[in-house]
């Protein structure tokens, strides 16, 4: 068995003699890699994961550690990773969760390239490419030999289906279609205020309806930018978050997102 001696493999993790541990590796108690697979370097591996044959895993990238959702906490959860993956540097692939059938699954003949993100709880298929900096939040389905392309993002519980292929820079919020190519326009706009955000934070309900009367004001009438800031000052009641709302806008060299 190929371990280079600066790797740490758990006693109770199970690798194939024929898989390769590159330096600076660390393969957890729960991890079963199989034959040909190769960590190349600074590679982790955690959780209950199984990876099967001839995968290639490049530096810097992660598979099975804890998914970025509030909700979990520690339940037992599975990741699996088929067959001849490519997984470039900097990947990121968590475990599953309770709430999303404790599974996230890759299937073979994978590309994902560098800084991809599969969320928990993700069915990729195979023969799919996952283009560097996408993203698929939790929950999402990509069918076989679907492309997804550089930094995209996929909201949750979306599905791609089969042989799709979605643009760079897309965002994708509703299910693509099988075969078809999605593409998003590049314009970005403001919609509102962020109050799930501002409520976590514990923002009152008083103070994110100002906030919603302020961006009325200021994104969705014709008035500019002068104008805007007038009216807020004048019919809406001082706050600092109107102040830094203000200063933000006067100080801005570039404009802001209408």
């Amino acid at each position: 068995m190929a371990i280079h001696r600066t790797a740490i493999v758990d006693a109770g993790a199970s690798v194939d003699p024929s898989a390769e541990i590159g330096p600076y590796c660390i393969v957890g108690p729960g991890a079963r890699i199989d034959a040909g697979t190769r960590l190349m370097a600074h590679v982790y591996v955690d959780g209950d994961t199984e990876i099967g044959r001839d995968n290639c895993f490049y530096p810097y990238s992660t598979v099975g550690v804890a998914p970025q959702d509030l909700k979990y906490r520690g339940e037992p959860s599975r990741t699996t990773i088929g067959d001849r993956n490519q997984i470039r540097e900097f990947c990121t692939i968590h475990r599953g969760t309770a709430g999303g059938g404790s599974l996230t699954a890759i299937g073979d003949d994978n590309l994902l390239q560098a800084y991809a993100h599969v969320a928990h709880d993700c069915c990729v298929g195979s023969h799919c490419v996952l283009c560097h900096s996408a993203t698929l939040g939790g929950h999402v389905s990509v069918q076989d030999y679907a492309w997804v392309g550089a930094h995209s993002g996929v909201h949750q519980y979306c599905r791609i289906g089969a042989h799709s292929f979605v643009g760079g820079f897309s965002v994708v919020t509703q299910d693509v279609l099988p075969f078809a190519t999605v593409v998003s326009e590049r314009e970005t706009k403001t919609h509102n205020v962020n109050a799930t955000g501002l409520k976590r934070r514990g923002f009152s309900v008083e103070e994110i309806q100002t906030l919603r009367r302020a961006f009325k004001i200021l994104v969705h009438s014709e008035l500019n930018n002068d104008q805007a800031l007038a009216k807020i000052a004048a019919e809406l009641p001082a706050s600092p978050h109107l102040d830094q709302l203000r200063d933000f806008v006067r100080s801005s060299n570039r404009g802001f997102v209408p």
